[in-house]
């Protein structure tokens, strides 16, 4: 995981897409950052293949950066597009959480 890292998966050319950007902010590399990103890389992978974009803020490197998204913890997911922007905070191990939260999963009745 590195500082500022964008990632973005690739689809094919003549497929419209929306392309998703997610940020994450954490503070190094401690194991609830990392964990936090392998979370949302496999949901990405498996919810949103080829149509996302990952930009992780190290904020112990760039500390004025949380100022913008308002982050008050970490880690903390912050869903850029598509509108409306959402945010979660934690590591993101309850997959469904995480799915419902950024509006990828209806929610069960």
């Amino acid at each position: 995981m590195a500082t500022m890292k964008k990632e973005r998966t690739h689809s094919r050319v003549d497929e419209p897409q929306e392309i998703w950007q997610l940020r994450l902010y954490v503070a190094g590399q401690t194991p609830k950052s990392m964990a936090a990103f392998t979370n949302l890389k496999d949901i990405c992978e498996n919810h949103l293949k080829g149509k996302y974009e990952i930009e992780v803020i190290d904020l112990l490197e760039n500390p004025k950066l949380a100022k913008g998204d308002q982050i008050f913890a970490i880690p903390t997911l912050v869903r850029k597009l598509p509108q409306p922007i959402r945010k979660m905070i934690g590591d993101l191990s309850n997959k469904e959480k995480v799915l419902v939260g950024l509006n990828l999963y209806p929610l069960e009745k």
